[in-house]
């Protein structure tokens, strides 16, 4: 396939941490790959954990979900599921957003970050940046375990993707308690909110919103498996 698809299929990763908080409100979702085409998509992330460096026999439980899912107890957006010893949870599932930035298709559902093929022996760790949008739902559950996580966009360029940080909540119309961002001289040395976050609101409602820059590669030295020197 080639030309500018309409689409992008992200492959994520949500990772909920039961082992220090159990009733499931610590959780982060990460992308880990982005195709062009769905097909390429499932087929990335079905080993997605694998190329993280895990193996089956690394956790308590794992699974991949089959072409006919009848017995998948995971969640109809879930690929792959997995349940650490400790107790934290791995789930792989796969996100479809519009192609707004009007990434070109490359090879076997790749995704072509220049328009120029020969940038990719120049510049061969150019990687996406992911804005991601996580609302939290306090009047759902009070633990704060309610909450969703957006794809707003993905951009070539991090100053690009900062841009459009700032200006996804403010796009929506909504009135907030409480709208933080982390440049504010206010934060310097001690901003609250994460390290990938940017922005961090409370709606008038009470519901609370962060807005992350997040990259593939972040993702990996996160959670990707940590293997001891000899």
């Amino acid at each position: 396939m080639s030309g500018i698809p309409e689409q992008l299929y992200h492959t994520t990763l949500t990772v909920v941490d039961y082992h220090t908080d159990t009733s499931g409100s610590t959780r982060t979702v990460y992308v880990l790959g982005t195709h062009t085409t769905l097909e390429a998509a499932k087929a990335f992330a079905k080993k997605a954990l694998s190329d993280l460096g895990y193996e089956p026999s690394d956790f308590k439980e794992y699974a991949v979900r089959a072409a006919s899912p009848d017995s998948w107890t995971h969640g109809d957006g879930v690929v792959a599921f997995a349940k650490a010893f400790a107790g934290q949870e791995f789930l792989v599932g796969i996100d479809t957003t519009p192609n707004d930035q009007e990434f070109a298709a490359g090879p076997n559902g790749t995704v072509r970050l220049s328009a120029y093929p020969e940038d990719a022996g120049v510049h061969p760790d150019h990687h996406l940046h992911y804005v991601l949008q996580t609302k939290v739902d306090y009047d759902q559950d009070r633990s704060g375990a309610h909450q969703s996580t957006d794809i707003e966009g993905c951009f070539e360029h991090r100053a690009d993707a900062i841009d459009a940080a700032k200006a996804s909540l403010l796009n929506t119309g909504n009135e907030f308690a409480q709208y933080d961002e982390r440049d504010n001289p206010a934060f310097a040395g001690e901003w609250p909110f994460g390290e990938d976050v940017v922005i961090h609101a409370v709606s008038q409602t009470g519901e609370n919103y962060t807005v992350a820059i997040r990259t593939i590669p972040g993702a990996h030295e996160k959670h990707g498996k940590k293997t001891q020197r000899k």
